[in-house]
């Protein structure tokens, strides 16, 4: 325990330009509550910073003071990091000022805005730069874990679109990092997580895209064997425009299902031919598939993932081996829908294309040759169904475990894993992110995330 002299805190809210909240403050509860409710922990201090001076003074008040720091931007990661207990925490949500030049597309973003936000400026502009694949996520922590969405397979992650970072040291230094300033700093926050510094402004390419092709193509889990069949000869030989994903869920009225999620980004002449090969299954349940904004799909997903409690198991596919009727059988195995909650799914990511174009030791992510993840998601439950619902979970996840990589999307590391599977999230770059750490921050202040030690 710190005791802290109301002196100091005293001097630390008169130097901030927005509040400083303690538990028995107005918002306290609203700014430590996060997207995943299974995180019930109480800070000490919330700094809601304003600018990148208060993030500044927060940090170095959390150093002289030995203070356990957490860091909250867009507060949607799944193991909840951003919120610790009886520390102080940064609360980013209030920065969310950006400066767009549509001629020369590039835009810098401060780290609390989420997605939809962001869109919402990038679009008027008719740009984008690759997102997640729903609104309420937020940009710092997508970017800094590596950055899966629609438009991956056209232009990279989230995080091969960033051209800098402004960043607060540990030391309170406020610097900038780029392929051309502090490389070494600048390849670790592309995919290295909150690991060194906390990120005050992104700077982002764009890229000119107003309309997609997507939706959704539902069929009964009846089909599921051959839709998936299906599904993977026409992912391997799928242009980079196309991203298709799968989910099995429940419907709305409780009946279990399979859902093609196709999203085209080509050249809107050519979706007809792109999508045929998706069409040749048949009939579906629900076609939902059109031309529609990028901004109407990035929100699409919102409603199926509303805040709650969440619980994630994930991995990367060993490309070596699909495709395999092995692996068609094992995961339909676990397809015991409905599920403990009408929220939870199995989700297939469609990776490859201009992720897989970038070598992996070029940025910190190095999960850039498996053609797809695997994700088991529950969600939407209730507390007392908690043990259940992520049972289900871990319980698919260890089955399908022999067809995986060994490697894991840190953004979808749930709260309770190891130091084992953080390096295995990190890969190949893990000892190189060791030496990063010991420059940038050598006593593991910024800890609370998935941590590099």
């Amino acid at each position: 325990m710190v005791e802290l002299p109301d002196k100091a805190l005293a001097e630390l809210r008169r130097s901030l330009s927005g509040p400083l909240l303690l538990p028995d403050d107005e918002g306290y509860d609203a700014a430590r509550t996060i997207w995943n409710r299974m995180i019930d922990r109480r800070p000490a201090l919330i700094a809601r910073c304003s600018d990148a001076n208060d993030v500044i003074r927060a940090v170095l008040f959390a150093r002289q003071h030995d203070l356990l720091l957490s860091v909250r931007a867009g507060g949607h990661n799944v193991a909840g990091s951003a919120v610790c207990d009886g520390g102080l925490m940064l609360d980013l949500t209030s920065m969310k000022r950006t400066q767009i030049d549509p001629g020369a597309r590039v835009i810098t973003a401060e780290p609390g805005l989420t997605w939809g936000e962001f869109d919402t400026v990038t679009q008027r502009a008719g740009l984008v730069t690759p997102g997640g694949i729903v609104s309420t996520t937020g940009v710092g922590g997508l970017t800094l874990g590596g950055g899966h969405g629609w438009l991956m397979r056209r232009h990279g992650l989230t995080c091969d679109n960033l051209r800098a970072v402004t960043l607060v040291t540990v030391d309170g230094r406020l610097v900038r990092a780029s392929s051309d300033e502090r490389a070494d700093l600048f390849w670790g926050v592309r995919g290295g997580g909150g690991n060194f510094g906390v990120v005050t402004a992104f700077e982002f390419r764009l890229h000119a895209l107003t309309k997609v092709v997507a939706g959704l193509l539902v069929y009964p889990t009846t089909r599921a064997r051959e839709v998936l069949a299906r599904y993977f000869e026409i992912t391997a030989r799928a242009a980079d425009d196309l991203a298709v994903y799968v989910i099995i869920t429940t419907w709305v009225d409780g009946t279990p299902v399979i859902a093609v999620v196709p999203c085209y980004s080509g050249p809107p002449e050519r979706a007809d031919a792109a999508l045929r090969p998706l069409r040749a299954l048949g009939p579906a349940h629900l076609d939902t598939v059109r031309s529609m904004t990028y901004g109407e799909l990035q929100t699409a997903f919102d409603a199926t993932n509303p805040s709650g409690p969440w619980y994630y198991k994930s991995g990367f596919i060993d490309a070596g081996r699909l495709p395999e009727d092995r692996f068609i059988e094992t995961l339909l195995g676990q397809c015991d829908f409905p599920s403990p909650s009408p929220l939870s799914r199995i989700v297939i990511e469609h990776l490859g294309g201009a992720v897989a174009g970038v070598a992996p030791d070029a940025t910190a992510f190095p999960h850039r040759h498996s053609p797809f993840d695997l994700i088991f998601i529950a969600g939407g439950f209730r507390a007392e169904e908690s043990r259940s619902n992520i049972e289900w979970a871990r319980k698919g996840w260890r089955a399908m475990r022999p067809f995986m990589s060994g490697g894991v999307y840190v953004n979808y590391l749930d709260g309770d894993e190891g130091p084992a599977r953080v390096q295995e999230a990190y890969g190949p770059s893990y000892e190189r992110l060791v030496t990063l750490k010991r420059r940038y921050d050598p006593a593991n202040v910024f800890r609370l995330n998935q941590n590099v030690a």
